[in-house]
């Protein structure tokens, strides 16, 4: 893909992600998670000038930081995130202010991180934006999950004598 299309892609994740997190959305912690940060990644991986062939060092350097500030992120994200169990079992989360100003310093970290490569010379790819952001979204699910599959209680085993739906035992006549 083109620049110009990953960079589309990469606004269109975020905003998506931005407007969706001050919603409360159910989480379930055995669904695929996973999915659209593998895609994402998979995307990123498969343009060819991740990497810049004239300054090497450096831009492995400012990818690496880049791959840190978006794990980072998504694991402050995750942490800031309330969640919060229902009488039915169910998980839901929602985002905080604190979760908006991760969002924030993390941007204004990555901002600084391409004004430094700009400085450096480095030719930086629009995939190594989507590679961290990638990364935030893949860990912030990850704890999320773990999260809401501590606060979800497992389905009694038994019912209790006297409980709604519990048969009583066959008796026999005498």
């Amino acid at each position: 893909m083109s620049g110009l299309v990953n960079a589309f892609v990469v606004v269109a994740v975020i905003a998506l992600v931005i407007a969706r997190q001050f919603r409360a959305q159910r989480i379930d912690a055995g669904r695929r998670w996973w999915l659209l940060p593998i895609v994402l990644g998979v995307v990123a991986l498969r343009e060819p000038g991740t990497v810049d062939a004239h300054h090497p060092t450096a831009s492995i350097a400012l990818l690496t930081a880049e791959l840190l500030i978006g794990l980072a992120t998504g694991a402050a994200w995750a942490w800031t995130t309330r969640i919060w169990a229902e009488p039915d079992g169910t998980v839901w989360s929602r985002s905080t202010k604190a979760s908006g100003g991760v969002w924030f310093i993390g941007i204004a970290l990555r901002i600084g991180l391409y004004a430094l490569g700009a400085a450096l010379g480095v030719h930086q790819n629009s995939s190594a934006l989507l590679l961290a952001l990638a990364a935030t979204l893949l860990v912030r699910a990850g704890i999320l999950a773990l999260r809401a599959r501590a606060l979800q209680t497992p389905p009694a085993r038994g019912a209790a004598y006297g409980v709604a739906g519990h048969r009583p035992a066959w008796k026999e006549p005498v």
